[in-house]
């Protein structure tokens, strides 16, 4: 058995692409959702990736409906589909197979109450849970009443339906995740970028023309993102690659080696605070200038959401006080 514990994000977007699908029991979605990425990473961890496709990867990264298919992986040329519930019962075969009876492999997830962790019990295959069922009915009779059957084989014996490989770690070596302020790594004046987007190590970008060879990267950069038709900055980064999306926001492409966090990751429109305050005030930054920001009070502005370049003008036209302090002394207070 295997221990998946989601991150943030994974967990934003399993829930937000379950909104975004429409479906009748969000949770079961989600869920359902958080047992395919949990599945990837055992995949990713343990088959070449040649040999398994995800159904479901790229709907789920940038939080859109996914096209339909009746199952939710390929791995080695097999249909597999994950089951995931919080009640074991669901992994007797009757179960099993009333719920889905035609995919060749079920893979069985089970998931805590608060979803913080979910456990890959093991898989079956669908004829296997057929036979199972048939035995049960014609010689078993009725099963203990304490002790019901559970059909499962070790998740790692999956790779022996497979060519006889090597194992290999396929995981990202990508540190970036979306939200994060990079700039560009060989460039001593380069812009702060956020990364909206982070592509698994398997789906070459085309840059110029050309497919970018190693992990990608897409960035958006603020002054572009500011230029949009709200406040980014109070958008989940889960679902930025989603919004670039939806309102054709230009993404750039780097290989992950060619970018590095930023030293100074403030840009104009940025909400912070002075952590070091007992009590601080949500600011906005107006100015940023060799290690010094800027600020105004967000309580001091009358308007929802005025776009960062007017901002400094907004002060000085309405005599608002600005204060300035080191970067360092300042701490991001996401909106989101």
């Amino acid at each position: 058995m295997y221990l998946y514990t989601p991150g943030e994000i994974d967990r934003e977007r399993a829930h937000h692409q379950a909104v975004i699908q429409g479906a009748d029991d969000i949770n079961v979605k989600r869920i359902g959702n958080l047992g395919e990425l949990a599945f990837e990473q055992f995949c990713r961890e343990y088959l070449p990736v040649e040999m398994w496709t995800w159904k479901n990867e790229k709907a789920i990264r940038r939080c859109n409906s996914e096209s339909f298919s009746s199952y939710d992986f390929e791995v080695f040329d097999y249909t597999v589909d994950v089951k995931t519930s919080r009640d074991v019962s669901a992994f007797q075969p009757e179960k099993l197979l009333d719920n889905d009876p035609d995919d060749d492999i079920l893979v069985m997830v089970w998931h805590r109450d608060n979803e913080d962790a979910l456990i890959l019990l093991g898989w079956e295959r669908t004829e296997t849970l057929k036979s199972k069922v048939h035995t049960q009915e014609a010689y078993s009779g009725e099963e203990p009443e304490k002790l019901a059957h559970l059909a499962t084989r070790p998740m790692n014996e999956l790779h022996d339906l497979g060519p006889n490989t090597a194992h290999l770690n396929q995981k990202p070596e990508n540190p970036f995740q979306p939200g994060d302020r990079v700039i560009k790594a060989t460039d001593e004046d380069s812009s702060v970028g956020v990364v909206v987007e982070v592509l698994p190590p398997e789906e070459n970008a085309t840059l110029y023309g050309q497919e970018l060879e190693g992990e990608a990267v897409r960035v958006a950069f603020p002054s572009t993102l500011d230029e949009g038709p709200g406040d980014w900055r109070t958008i989940h980064p889960a679902k930025l690659a989603s919004y670039c999306v939806d309102q054709e926001i230009h993404l750039y492409d780097y290989k992950h080696t060619n970018l590095e966090y930023a030293d100074q990751p403030f840009t104009v429109g940025d909400y912070v605070i002075k952590p070091d305050y007992d009590n601080p005030d949500l600011a906005i930054i107006t100015a940023v200038d060799s290690g010094e920001i800027s600020v105004v009070f967000e309580h001091l502005l009358n308007k929802d959401y005025i776009q960062p370049q007017r901002l400094e003008d907004i002060c000085e036209n309405n005599n608002l006080s600005q204060y300035s302090f080191p970067a360092e002394d300042m701490a991001f207070e996401p909106q989101y």
